[in-house]
């Protein structure tokens, strides 16, 4: 089954929490703090591996989340990082963040890898807290939460040739014809829903991979019929075989067919006009298609003399190998490097925003009887804070303190014992005190 989009949730992984510990050798006298740090948590790093062609894998396991850094050890030890979590998609997707739709990569070599989700830092022990004025602090910190988000995988089929044109005019009985891929062939439309590869021997040592791509009609660039779950694919290919049916068997005259897609491919991506093209003239097997191949080639020489018509019929084969040489010689004139994504170096765009330590603004707000402070800062200490030990009770109230928040208490009428609640802890205000 081919699947080309899937959305996926990611975390790295939290960092380890860091340790209140001291040193209790016999003979070594005020041994002071021993509390090292915890491991830094893992990064989820997606990587691209040429052996894979679908995000199959993507539909049922929709969910990645890295491991956690190691708690730090005694005797000053730092925790163990946790090892990255390596995700291997296809060549040709394109990850995007949900929320924002900002594009985070365009991932098309081989071995190319992004890191989506980094981890979280690791909590200081102990140790890092000593002072002169506080040789044994009880003071840890816990380790930094990774970080996560959904992202949206665009797989584009990454292939040298893309067969395009209206439904039912001979794309997949070309493809099954010129290689051993055997796409659904049927006598009714989009009897293709989803792109076929194969791969092509032209039979003088030289080979292409050719897509067959499902049918478009008018509206696609607007997202009628299969609409963009087609056009996100033409756009990977190297050149484009416009498969007309010459026969006009559908009741529909070639040349319109011609100009519809053009304008279709045109209004979805203008520089799919640039792409180099040749037009298939299939069903030359058929009544009536040399008339309709003449007046065909008449039309399209006033609009563009340079492009090239070839009749073909898929059915009896007659010049479907010339088709191939011609294509072969086109790919070796061109640039073998993909077309990618312009994306902005990871280093210019701010996906993760945090907020800086400096940042001493706060509100304060009614809620009852108690009162609610709301500070990015506080919320972030106190998520990192080790709140069961007396030495971190007193850190927070400085920094209260400092911060403006215990007068600003005052202000607004805060007495002893009025609730004072942050984030997800409650505290009572206590008059002429360093803490709460």
């Amino acid at each position: 089954m081919f699947v080309d989009k899937a959305k996926i949730y990611v975390k790295g992984g939290d960092g380890g929490d860091g340790l209140v510990a001291f040193r209790r050798e016999k003979y070594v006298p005020e041994g002071g703090p021993a509390g090292g740090d915890g491991g830094r948590g893992g990064d989820v790093i997606f990587r691209v591996d040429e052996g894979l062609r679908t995000l199959m894998d993507f539909r049922y396991q929709r969910h990645f989340k890295a491991d956690k850094g190691i708690k730090g050890r005694n005797k000053s030890q730092h925790g163990a990082n946790a090892d990255h979590m390596i995700v291997r998609i296809p060549p040709g997707t394109v990850l995007i963040d949900d929320d924002s739709q900002e594009i985070i990569a365009d991932m098309t070599r081989h071995g190319q890898q992004v890191v989506v989700a980094r981890g979280g830092r690791g909590g200081r022990g102990n140790t890092r807290f000593a002072t002169a004025n506080n040789t044994a602090p009880e003071l840890a910190e816990n380790g930094e939460e990774g970080q996560e988000r959904y992202i949206v995988m665009e797989l584009k089929v990454m292939a040298d040739v893309g067969l395009v044109g209206f439904p039912s005019v001979g794309k997949s009985t070309l493809l099954s014809v010129v290689s051993a891929a055997q796409p659904k062939i049927g006598a009714y439309h989009f009897t293709t829903i989803t792109p076929n590869l194969g791969v092509v021997d032209v039979g003088d040592g030289r080979s292409f991979v050719m897509a067959d791509l499902p049918g478009l009609i008018e509206g696609a660039s607007e997202g009628v019929g299969l609409g963009h779950e087609f056009l996100r694919h033409v756009e990977r290919t190297r050149i484009i075989i416009h498969v007309v049916d010459m026969s006009g068997s559908e009741g529909r005259d070639p040349f319109e067919d011609w100009v519809m897609i053009n304008d279709e491919l045109r209004q979805y991506n203008a520089a799919l006009i640039d792409r180099p093209q040749i037009v298939a003239a299939n069903k030359m097997d058929m009544p009536d298609s040399e008339e309709n191949l003449a007046a065909f080639r008449e039309r399209v020489a006033e609009l563009r003399p340079d492009l090239e018509i070839m009749p073909i019929s898929s059915l009896t084969r007659q010049g479907v190998q010339e088709l191939l040489y011609r294509a072969t010689d086109v790919l070796d004139s061109i640039p073998v490097a993909p077309v990618v994504e312009e994306v902005a170096e990871t280093t210019e765009r701010k996906v993760y925003k945090l907020e800086a330590e400096e940042d001493n603004s706060f509100t304060i707000t009614r809620d009852n009887e108690a009162f609610v402070v709301t500070s990015p800062r506080i919320e972030r200490m106190l998520k990192r804070m080790q709140l069961s030990t007396h030495d971190a009770i007193l850190k927070l109230a400085r920094t209260l303190r400092h911060m403006g928040v215990d007068a600003e208490l005052r202000k607004r009428g805060a007495v002893e014992g009025t609730i004072v609640r942050i984030a997800d802890f409650e505290f009572e205000f206590v008059e002429n005190s360093s803490y709460y």
